[in-house]
């Protein structure tokens, strides 16, 4: 068994409204990635693989990187689909779509409670399918050889943080809403199970003079 970093991709196009205007670095999303990618190799750490999602921004997160190794793509490492979400909570239970930051902390719960209980009819996939599928590529990453970087979202790894410390739906979501951009994440094999021993870490960004780039949206 390998140990597994998850990292969350680069800020996005934190003002989108729909799933694929939000899918595409900022130009601060592509500098928060180049400099954790300057880091890792600038600490020596060894990873022998690294895997993303399908996504633009988890593609751009990597080759911003520049790690020098062959990319895999696994759609599996895909996120949730939260703003057509919203949209269905929206039209289907009159809850209204978040149009500031203080409206998506409140909204966000809510959202992943409803989900869970399967009330949300235009969700394109089931909470309990969201969890197999992660469940099924961390297994076959962590069986595989040498340690591995994963580039995903802050969705995708807080539901991992869930999985692994039997965490309540309304704790994943406020593990969701601390996630920064590129930050790193390390689940570590011990007694055959995978445990946490690193959550949220961005010391490429702990310079003062990068302070402004510290975004969770």
């Amino acid at each position: 068994m390998s140990h597994i970093t998850l990292i969350r991709h680069g800020q996005a196009n934190s003002g989108a409204t729909d799933e694929q205007s939000y899918d595409r670095l900022s130009a601060l999303g592509h500098q928060q990635s180049a400099w954790l990618g300057a880091h890792l190799r600038t600490q020596n750490q060894h990873h022998a693989r690294l895997f993303t999602g399908t996504l633009r921004r988890h593609v751009e997160t990597a080759d911003a990187m520049d790690m020098g190794m062959p990319v895999t793509q696994d759609a599996r490492l895909n996120e949730l689909q939260y703003l057509t979400m919203a949209r269905a909570m929206e039209e289907e239970h009159g809850v209204p779509f978040p149009m500031d930051q203080a409206s998506f902390t409140a909204h966000l719960p809510q959202l992943f409670a409803a989900w869970q209980r399967d009330e949300i009819a235009g969700a394109p996939e089931r909470f309990h399918d969201f969890e197999a599928r992660i469940s099924d590529v961390l297994a076959e990453i962590r069986a595989g050889d040498g340690p591995a970087l994963v580039v995903t979202s802050g969705g995708l790894i807080s539901c991992t943080m869930r999985q692994v410390l039997r965490l309540d739906i309304s704790a994943m979501a406020q593990l969701a809403l601390a996630i920064y951009n590129t930050s790193q994440h390390r689940l570590f094999p011990i007694g055959g199970q995978l445990s946490p021993t690193m959550f949220n870490a961005i010391p490429h960004l702990e310079d003062p003079s990068r302070h402004h780039a510290q975004t969770h949206v």
